[in-house]
């Protein structure tokens, strides 16, 4: 650890990267010494108002150079969407990365993720991408399967009612919404849900497993009546749950299932029902390790919300802290793309109390 704290900067302030900067500044292992807001109208203003906290006398800036000139050590890298060129860029710079924002190892990118291979190598810098689903789950299931003398295979089950869940946007590329007839739905979960494809690569290079195929598996639910939401409606007859398994298979068999179950409302059909939200992890082996992961919010937390959606901040803190609490590993590692399996186990310091 250094005597000093690891210099960051921020990139952007969504729903997560707010959450990001409200943890780094709360963190005494993290100095916030710039700050990118990708919208116009953020420029300018404090990052500690951007992110509902106090001021912490950092400006957001829309200027790439102005930030990379400040030598952060790292970038905390919060998009919707990655952006390669973006990447490029600051790790040709020499600044170390850690994101969110869909990526896990990165071979879902073809050459691009050689591109950013090559721009760690140029920069000495190292990429990293987690957060909480992929990333964090697949971690736990890492971890699990420490215990067995023998792994015949590894599932991880994530279900979620995401009614209330107000993000169109990145709800509808898997499906949600689209007519349940519609010729074009059957590969739109596998191409919204890729990502967990590198989870299923990451599972299986921990367990030393090479895979022959990664495929995914899907089904759509409709809903029987229309689905009113805050910001859009699903109509009757629409996909309103999506189902995507994806599988690693070797010697033909499926050695890594990682795999998602979301549903909307009450009229589903089929009538899918989940055992709440959170996350089935087992481990066929000797022993059978399973887990049941969810997540509750403190008393605190509890006392002081005034509405549902004061509870949704809990889902935007466990996408930001993984990358966060990796930044450590992550500075001192070699150049180059770094997954779990090449850290080692991550410490969430400085935030007990």
């Amino acid at each position: 650890m250094p005597n000093t704290p690891y210099r960051v900067v921020q990139w952007t302030t969504g729903n997560v990267g707010k959450s990001s900067v409200a943890a780094i500044a709360r963190n005494p292992l993290y100095e916030l010494v710039g700050l990118y807001a990708w919208s116009p109208d953020k420029v300018g203003k404090d990052a500690g108002e951007l992110a509902g906290i106090e001021p912490l006398g950092v400006s957001a800036t829309n200027d790439v150079d102005e930030l990379l000139a400040l030598k952060p050590d790292v970038v905390v890298y919060n998009p919707m969407w990655i952006n390669i060129d973006e990447l490029v860029r600051i790790l040709e710079a020499g600044v170390n990365v850690v994101a969110s924002a869909s990526f896990i190892t990165g071979h879902n990118l073809g050459d691009d993720r050689d591109r950013l291979e090559e721009a760690c190598r140029k920069g000495g810098s190292t990429l990293f991408g987690s957060g909480v689903s992929p990333g964090f789950a697949e971690l736990l299931a890492i971890v699990a399967a420490t215990a067995c003398d023998r792994i015949d295979k590894v599932t991880i089950s994530e279900s979620a009612d995401t009614t209330l869940y107000d993000s169109p946007d990145t709800e509808r590329p898997v499906g949600f919404g689209t007519a349940i007839d519609d010729p074009n739905l059957e590969p739109m979960a596998a191409k919204g849900t890729a990502v967990f494809a590198e989870a299923v690569r990451l599972v299986a290079d921990a367990i030393g497993v090479e895979l022959d195929e990664i495929k995914c598996v899907a089904e759509y639910a409709q809903t029987t009546e229309d689905l009113v939401m805050a910001s859009w409606t699903i109509p009757k007859g629409h996909v309103a749950g999506v189902y995507a398994s994806w599988q690693g298979i070797a010697n033909g068999r499926t050695v890594v299932d990682v795999n998602v179950r979301w549903k909307k409302g009450q009229t589903l059909d089929p009538d899918w029902q989940i055992d709440g939200d959170g996350w089935k992890i087992t481990i066929e082996g000797r022993p059978t390790v399973n887990m049941q992961v969810g997540f509750l919010p403190p008393q605190d937390m509890i006392e002081n919300a005034k509405s549902i959606e004061d509870f949704f901040v809990l889902g935007h803190i466990m996408t930001a802290m993984p990358p966060i609490h990796a930044i450590p590993a992550v500075v001192a590692a070699a150049p180059g793309i770094a997954t779990y399996n090449d850290l080692p186990l991550p410490q969430a310091r400085g935030v007990a109390g």
